[in-house]
């Protein structure tokens, strides 16, 4: 199983969104961070299964994130 870089943002109502710069087009969008994390691993192992059903190459994670402090 491989491992993405998920990038949440929290929007002025509260409401949260979330999209990974290694699979393009995959997005989830939730009331709480939990729920938009969950629905975003839902998106992406349906995305991944849709991408190797169709006998395509399934992109190799790229991005990698981490604080630093300044």
């Amino acid at each position: 199983m491989k491992e993405y870089l998920v990038v949440f943002e929290q929007a002025e109502d509260g409401a949260w969104g979330a999209g990974s710069p290694d699979i393009e087009g995959v997005y989830a969008f939730g009331a709480t961070r939990e729920e938009t994390a969950e629905l975003m691993r839902e998106a992406l192992a349906a995305h991944i299964e849709a991408l190797r059903e169709a006998g395509l190459d399934v992109p190799e994670p790229m991005h990698h994130a981490q604080y630093i402090a300044a």
